[in-house]
């Protein structure tokens, strides 16, 4: 059982890696993912420290806890991913609900679930 949420656990990380690869050295592919607009090389640094420091920090951490069997550290991570799922929440409550924000909240509460289950597993 500890094998399968380990591999769930580095599953997780797959995402949030490839996220942060092309947050940090493709920042412009993520303006349709983000539904954002880059505006010059303020918005450049922008997508790559916020989102793609964000999502290494993510990864980092998820591989600090496989590497060091510490799966404290996915609750770390699952904060980190339930945090922006609050502030998708707030944003359905305060600008109204678009379909696009749905996917991506759910991948989120997916994940932080996924990791929980797994550092209570492994703990």
């Amino acid at each position: 059982m500890d094998t399968l949420f380990q591999t769930l656990a580095a599953v997780a990380g797959l995402p949030l890696l490839v996220l942060g690869v092309r947050s940090m050295f493709a920042p412009r592919t993520m303006q349709g993912p983000f539904s954002v607009s880059i505006k010059g090389t303020a918005g450049l640094s922008t997508i790559r420290s916020v989102a793609g420091g964000f999502f290494f920090a993510c990864v980092t951490l998820l591989g600090w806890g496989l590497l060091r069997d510490q799966p404290q550290w996915f609750f770390a991570v699952a904060v980190m991913l339930l945090s922006v799922a609050v502030g998708r929440v707030v944003g359905i409550m305060l600008d109204g609900l678009d379909k696009a924000v749905l996917p991506p909240l759910v991948v989120e509460v997916v994940l932080a679930t996924v990791l929980i289950a797994a550092a209570l597993q492994l703990s």
